[in-house]
């Protein structure tokens, strides 16, 4: 795979893990954690190999799963709590952002798309992945691009973008696909691998890591021209700043000190939990990018 190189200064590195972020009264999210001596991470069950349950049906794994413990640390430096508790609430693609809204939950860093529309509901920190919206199907089905789903049954996972897509293609083209949607990514799967339907549309690498848990990972490939490219980002609460600034201080840091590179070989270049496959998913340019010049904008604003 390609590394990023250092493009931050040692020196700008240290700032920004020193650099005070809070007010001089706690407020928001900070004072919430304080008060408690908890900060309640989201985390997904099936978003492979971001956010998802691998063994341990209590401990949630992944590539953007450790991006939320460099956070954990951060605030307990800047919250100055060693003690910290960590505590897990699931969430889904319909309930992550309600949950984010009325507080149940403090940071999601998962497979959450920054779009304009949410950043109407909640603010995101700088951008920690970007994908294509693409297709799984099987080798032998003759679906090699979105032209070949007109009349057949074509799954995705309720409350994502590539459910606003696929449904907008199928009304705009009139192509007559039955668009499934089900629960989560796991489900999706599972209708495709069944027969169900044809194929799954969603992101690139999402789709790389539900192939890689298939009974038969060689029968399936990831297809089709992307239909849009997404900027993946951890949602806090909207308007926010003191806890959003020390969110993207930590997920920065971690960029700059060259620690994600071994966080991406970890979870997209070596076998994964729960069947020890591997991915085989290279850092594209577009990651390289975001990761060199953090940003919390969207591709939509780029």
């Amino acid at each position: 795979m390609r590394f990023v190189t250092h493009v931050l200064s040692a020196a700008v590195a240290t700032a920004l893990l020193a650099t005070p972020a809070l007010a001089t009264e706690l407020t928001g999210t900070l004072k919430k954690i304080k008060d408690s001596g908890t900060i309640t991470l989201a985390h997904r069950d099936s978003s492979i190999p971001f956010s998802y349950l691998g063994l341990d049906p209590k401990q949630p794994i992944g590539y953007s799963h450790d991006l939320q413990l460099k956070v954990v640390d951060a605030l307990k430096q800047e919250l100055g709590m060693p003690d910290l508790k960590v505590r897990y609430n699931l969430v889904t693609s319909q309930t992550r952002i309600p949950l984010m809204q009325n507080g149940t939950v403090d940071l999601e860093c998962g497979s959450t798309t920054n779009n304009l529309e949410r950043q109407r509901q909640v603010d995101f920190s700088v951008g920690i992945f970007e994908v294509g919206t693409r297709l799984l199907a099987k080798k032998t089905s003759g679906i090699n691009d979105f032209a070949d789903l007109k009349g057949k049954n074509v799954v995705t996972t309720a409350g994502t973008t590539s459910e606003r897509l696929i449904k907008s293609m199928n009304a705009e083209q009139q192509m007559g696909m039955n668009v499934i949607s089900a629960k989560d990514h796991g489900e999706s799967f599972l209708m495709l691998e069944s027969g169900r339907a044809v194929a799954f549309m969603m992101d690139d690498a999402l789709l790389y890591g539900e192939m890689a848990k298939a009974k038969k990972p060689d029968d399936w490939a990831v297809v089709g021209t992307p239909q849009s490219y997404e900027v993946y980002a951890c949602m806090v609460r909207k308007g926010d700043t003191d806890f959003k600034q020390v969110v993207d201080k930590a997920i920065s840091a971690t960029f700059a000190s060259g620690e994600i590179n071994d966080i991406y070989n970890q979870w997209f270049m070596q076998p994964v939990p729960p069947k020890g496959l591997n991915l085989n998913f290279p850092m594209s340019a577009a990651v390289e990018s975001l990761i060199a010049n953090p940003t919390d904008k969207s591709v939509e604003e780029r």
